[in-house]
C-alpha cells in the first residue's frame, strides 16, 4: 500500500442481502484535527511541555454531528464547496480516519477510490499494484488473476503492465485504481472525484461501469463538483458546509438548493 495510508476495511458480520438492509450507518460523527504549528520531537519533550503547560492546541473540527443511514443499493452524492469536509467524510467511512467522536458501521466489502492512485506503491509495476490493491480489498490472488486482463484493458494500459507507477501520469494511476475497484464485487463503492479524470471517452466509460454496478445493488458514496454527475448517478444527496450537514434527502430536492449556493 502507498506510504502514508492506513486503510482498515472493517466489515460487520451480518446478512446484507435484500432491499432495506443497512449498508452504511453514520451516527453523531465528528472529526477534529490539531492544527497547532508547535513541533514536539520526542516523548521527553512532550512530557516536559505538558508539565510546564506549554502545549498549545489549535483545534479544527472538519466534521461535526454527522448522522445518516444508507440502505443497500442507495447512491449518495456528497456536495459542498471546497473545505466543506466531503473528502474527510469519505475517508472516515473508508477507515482511513478514525472519528474523534461518534460511530461508523459498514456492512459488506468496501472498494474505496479516494484519490488518484490511492492504495498504490509507486515503486511497484502496474501488474504488482493490481494484486496488491486487490489483496487490500480482501480478494484472493486467484480471483484477481481472473480479472487481471479485464482490469488492464479497461484502464487502457496494455503497453504499461510492467512499468513502475512512478513513471505513470496521475491520469494513468487513476484509471488503474478505478479499474481495480470496479472490476471486483464490492458491496460499497466510495468515489472521490474520480469520474472527472481522463478524457471525455474514459469519463463516459467510467460512468457506464458505475451504472452497471448500481444495477447489481452496490451502495455508492460519491463526491463530485459536477452536479450533473451527481444527478446522473445518485438517488440521494447531502450538502456539507463547514463540516456540518445542512441538507439531506432525495437528489431532486437537494440539487436546486445546491445550485443556489453555487450561483455567482
Amino acid at each position: 500500500m502507498a506510504k502514508g495510508w492506513n486503510i482498515k476495511i472493517d466489515q460487520d458480520n451480518v446478512e446484507i442481502d435484500g432491499a432495506g438492509k443497512p449498508s452504511v450507518v453514520v451516527k453523531d460523527v465528528g472529526m477534529c484535527f490539531n492544527l497547532s504549528p508547535q513541533k514536539v520531537d520526542s516523548l521527553k519533550d512532550y512530557v516536559i511541555k505538558m508539565i510546564k503547560r506549554e502545549l498549545e492546541y489549535d483545534e479544527f473540527w472538519a466534521l461535526k454531528d454527522i448522522s445518516f443511514t444508507l440502505k443497500r443499493g442507495e447512491r449518495l452524492g456528497i456536495l459542498g464547496l471546497n473545505g466543506a469536509g466531503k473528502s474527510t467524510l469519505l475517508k472516515a467511512i473508508a477507515g482511513v480516519y478514525k472519528p474523534t467522536e461518534g460511530t461508523i458501521k459498514r456492512y459488506g466489502k468496501i472498494a474505496p477510490l479516494l484519490e488518484l492512485g490511492a492504495g498504490f506503491d509507486r515503486e511497484y509495476t502496474a501488474r504488482e499494484n493490481v494484486f496488491l490493491y486487490g489483496a487490500v480489498l480482501g480478494y484472493s490472488k486467484e480471483f484477481i488473476q481472473e480479472k487481471f486482463d479485464g482490469i488492464i484493458k479497461f484502464a487502457e494500459l496494455e503497453n504499461f503492465v510492467d512499468v513502475p507507477l512512478k513513471n505513470f501520469s496521475s491520469g494513468m494511476k487513476s484509471r488503474l485504481g478505478f479499474a481495480v475497484c470496479t472490476a471486483v464485487n464490492p458491496d460499497i463503492l466510495i468515489l472521490d472525484e474520480v469520474l472527472s479524470v481522463g478524457d471525455r471517452k474514459f469519463r463516459k466509460k467510467s460512468e457506464k461501469r458505475v451504472k452497471k454496478m448500481i444495477e447489481k445493488g452496490v451502495t455508492v458514496l460519491f463526491v463530485s463538483h459536477s452536479l450533473d454527475q451527481v444527478k446522473n448517478i445518485c438517488d440521494k444527496a447531502m450538502i456539507l458546509e463547514h463540516g456540518h450537514m445542512i441538507a439531506y434527502g432525495d437528489v431532486s430536492e437537494i440539487a436546486p438548493q445546491y445550485e443556489k449556493m453555487t450561483e455567482s
